[in-house]
């Protein structure tokens, strides 16, 4: 794609500073409404209802990646891809309604899943699940910055970095200030300006195109097998991102947070049902811009297949909303990140050190934050492509997703049954895994190894270790306590 400027540096760094501070303000005057405990800065508990607890999961799910990585996938995946990529944008808060209701009824005074793991099992399934949430967050906040980075490289010729430390500092200012509920306020913003401008974005697309049918026309003479529904490529990809993103998504603590930040178990699963369903139709809009480049410039970057077909026909007024919109996109997702890991940073230390005071515990969860903002910044502003980070991780969440969550139902699964089930998963799905540089021919085979193995080492367990005492799940209950003691 031809590189084409449409605003100087200097513009543009004004917009990002200038939206950036608007979102961050916004956080701030909200949250500067209520002086919260650190259990509400953590939790934000029973505060929100169905419609809130939908629009901030919308927010979150809906990172700069839909930018890049569904028409990507399109283009060598074709529609069964997408189908599977939106599918499995969609499942995760599905999956969590079961999951949510399950531990709001045994933790109801519960914070994170870390402390659930530390409960049921101990030690170490405890130490094991946290390195694989904690791995997993890290990338993702990585490869959020990195996209909008990257965007706004497509608009104007900012470095790398300059956008990274703004977006990151913004970011960083409104969530350290204000916790979780300043998050989800911000969330609700910014998806009441991410919905319209995705949809600005798909009607040039469209009028770019023509509409569907000379793609499809162009697309059954050079690459029909994009069309193929029924496609064993296609089927294949939209699997692995299937499996790939269900079973990464409900390990992620924004999730958690917002099961207990529902106002009753009612509005969590409408809430969630609602954020979840809303999501795919999005990511199914963004994969089909991929499909539209392969008709138009096959032979282009398909990294930027949405950029390749809008950029010719963009006018300056959605070049400069594309700032926005980016900064929408990361901001929402990036708070939840760095809300997650406070909570996990404020829940376990306080476990692990009760006699430490709520107000160091909240000073210390915000100076962790952005002690971690720095490794963030640096891979960052490096432009790197996270891609096959962000599958190995979504690796290891798929071997410990059956140990984790089996517990919550069955009172014989322990601790070590847990250990042995995801190291076993681990080993398979890691030996399946394609090393750097190689062809990416055997993702769902490692996926599916990684799942699946875990279930059949935890029933072989069962058998074998008969002799154990059963676990009184109604323990949980009183193994948890307010953080505001």
């Amino acid at each position: 794609m031809a590189q084409t400027s449409f605003l100087s540096s200097a513009a543009a760094i004004v917009w990002l500073v200038f939206f950036a501070a608007l979102f961050a303000i916004a956080g701030m005057l909200y949250a500067r409404r209520r002086r919260d405990s650190l259990e509400e800065f953590i939790t934000a508990r029973g505060s929100q209802g169905s419609l809130a607890t939908s629009l901030t999961l919308m927010a979150s799910a809906l990172g700069a990646w839909i930018l890049f990585s569904p028409p990507q996938a399109a283009t060598w995946g074709g529609i069964a891809a997408v189908i599977g990529y939106a599918l499995g944008a969609m499942a995760p808060r599905l999956a969590m309604i079961p999951l949510g209701q399950r531990m709001r009824a045994l933790i109801p005074r519960g914070h994170s899943l870390t402390e659930f793991l530390m409960a049921r099992y101990g030690r170490g399934m405890y130490l094991t699940a946290l390195l694989i949430m904690l791995f997993y967050m890290f990338i993702a906040m990585t490869a959020e910055i990195t996209a909008i980075a990257l965007l706004v490289t497509l608009i104007a010729p900012v470095p790398l970095w300059v956008t990274a430390a703004i977006v990151m500092g913004f970011t960083l200012l409104y969530t350290s200030y204000g916790g979780l509920r300043a998050s989800i306020f911000t969330d609700q913003i910014q998806i009441v300006l991410i919905v319209p401008l995705l949809l600005a974005l798909v009607a040039l697309g469209w009028w770019v195109t023509g509409g569907p049918a000379p793609v499809v026309r162009s697309l059954r003479e050079t690459a029909p097998q994009l069309l193929d529904i029924t496609s064993a490529t296609g089927i294949k990809a939209g699997l692995t991102f299937f499996v790939a993103i269900l079973l990464t998504e409900i390990f992620h603590q924004g999730n958690w947070q917002r099961v207990y930040a529902a106002r009753n178990t009612r509005d969590m699963r409408r809430g969630f049902l609602l954020g979840g369903v809303l999501v795919g139709p999005f990511i199914l809009a963004m994969g089909l811009f991929g499909l539209a480049f392969m008709a138009r410039s096959p032979q282009g970057d398909s990294s930027v297949a949405l950029f390749s077909v809008i950029m010719p026909a963009l006018p300056l007024w959605l070049a400069v909303a594309l700032i926005p919109l980016g900064l929408a996109l990361v901001m929402s997702s990036a708070d939840t990140v760095i809300n997650a890991v406070s909570s996990i940073v404020a829940v376990d230390i306080g476990k692990l050190y009760p006699r430490v005071s709520t107000a160091v515990l909240l000073r210390l969860a915000r100076w962790l934050i952005l002690l971690l903002a720095i490794p963030v910044l640096i891979v960052a502003a490096q432009g790197y492509s996270v891609l096959y980070l962000f599958l190995l991780a979504d690796l290891l969440c798929a071997a410990a997703a059956f140990p984790v969550f089996f517990g919550l139902y069955n009172r014989r699964h322990d601790g070590l049954d847990a250990v042995l089930a995801t190291l076993s998963g681990l080993a398979a799905g890691l030996w399946m895994f394609p090393r750097p540089g190689q062809p990416m021919d055997t993702l769902l085979e490692a996926f599916l190894l990684a799942a699946l193995v875990p279930v059949g080492m935890i029933g072989v367990l069962q058998l074998v270790r008969r002799a154990r005492a059963l676990f009184d799940l109604q323990s949980l209950a009183g193994s948890v306590r307010r953080l505001d003691r």
